[in-house]
């Protein structure tokens, strides 16, 4: 009833008479968010398939692949996979890049198969849990808002396929209640016991002491996120306009003159904004103010490194931003 009325009031998350593709991975979100979707799956007239990623982490992932696929066959639910090259898949960034571009590639596969019904959605069993945990990890790297609106429940990703999250309104406690009450097999991930892997770290031992302190803490936390979205949002489309008044004489260029006019904090606003569409991924709180220190007046020409191989400089008139593979 909590997801029903959460689609009601939110009729662009999962449209109906539409293809729904769901990433499963045979943990307790994603036979969740499986069981929900194909409970009311009659009621929005959904298609449901089913797709699951097999990373080669352990030794354990082919006979989970099989079966789960055996499980999902016995309820004449379609069922698709992917096998990762290690090389692909070599931590975890990689492996969600593999991930979303099988995903991409599978939801467009049946969309051709099916125009009368092509696919639109897919979907992934993040949680309440999960969106804490991002945010905890982004708070200790150092964020802005961005970062702490992030794991939003819908986003673009090609042409008219969206991701969408419909388990955000609910926790992890709540999606093992609902594998408890319905019986449904869970397949245990062995590297999630892995505490070298930095989310779960903060699922194993950061989260567990915060919610022993304050009850429905990763919750509350997650609502955060929700609340500070659409403030995110019109913060981005500011730095936009900002960023075609500072646009430089170059397409990857800022008029430096321009942009230390403007107030501190619009500058770093803006700074992060443009490193981002620009393509460079992850730029801390530390560096933005760091290049906003040093892009001041009167202060010199100079450069800094940042992630992937990009390049910041500045001469007196203009910030430029390179790569050295492109």
């Amino acid at each position: 009833m909590r997801l029903h009325k959460r689609l009601k009031q939110h009729k662009s998350l999962l449209p109906s008479n539409s293809t729904l593709l769901l990433a499963i991975s045979g943990g307790q979100d994603s036979m969740a968010l499986l069981k929900l979707i194909i409970d009311l799956k009659r009621l929005y007239k959904w298609q449901v398939e089913i797709w699951h990623g097999d990373h080669q982490w352990h030794t354990k992932s082919e006979k989970i692949e099989k079966e789960l696929k055996l499980w999902c066959l016995n309820k004449q639910i379609s069922f698709h996979s992917n096998k990762a090259n290690q090389r692909e898949v070599y931590n975890e960034e990689k492996a969600r890049d593999w991930r979303y571009k099988n995903l991409i590639l599978r939801a467009n596969l049946l969309s051709s198969k099916n125009i009368c019904f092509p696919c639109t959605r897919i979907l992934t069993g993040h949680t309440a849990t999960d969106r804490a945990e991002t945010i905890i990890m982004n708070l200790a790297r150092g964020t802005d808002l961005i970062g702490l609106s992030t794991l939003k429940e819908q986003r673009p990703l090609k042409n008219n396929l969206e991701l969408a999250r419909p388990l955000l309104i609910f926790n992890r406690s709540e999606t093992l209640e609902i594998c408890k009450e319905f019986n449904l097999p869970i397949w245990i991930d062995p590297s999630n016991e892995n505490h070298n892997l930095t989310r779960n770290k903060i699922r194993k031992e950061i989260l567990p002491i915060l919610n022993s302190i304050y009850k429905g803490a990763d919750s509350r936390i997650a609502s955060l996120a929700n609340r500070l979205e659409s403030y995110s949002e019109d913060q981005q489309l500011f730095a936009k306009i900002a960023i075609e008044f500072c646009q430089g004489k170059q397409i990857n260029s800022l008029s430096r003159k321009k942009l230390i006019e403007l107030k501190d904090s619009i500058r770093k606003t803006i700074l992060s904004n443009w490193l981002k569409m620009l393509g460079v991924k992850k730029v801390t709180t530390l560096q933005i103010e760091e290049i906003n220190r040093k892009i001041s007046k009167k202060n010199p020409p100079g450069t800094i490194h940042l992630h992937g191989d990009y390049l910041i400089r500045w001469d007196k008139e203009t910030i430029f931003i390179s790569n050295k593979t492109t």
